[in-house]
């Protein structure tokens, strides 16, 4: 086979084996959001 030939095999077997390989997970990390602000408290001051 001639040289070219080789050269478009290979290419072509490197683009299948990266285009079958599995993705690498993502890790997905949650947190939960903390309130901005508190909810005002009656004192009984105004009433």
């Amino acid at each position: 086979m001639s040289n070219s030939i080789k050269s478009v095999i290979a290419i072509g077997l490197v683009a299948f084996v990266a285009a079958c390989a599995q993705p690498a997970e993502e890790e997905f990390v949650v947190v939960e959001p903390e309130p901005i602000s508190t909810e005002p408290v009656s004192t009984g001051k105004y009433k």
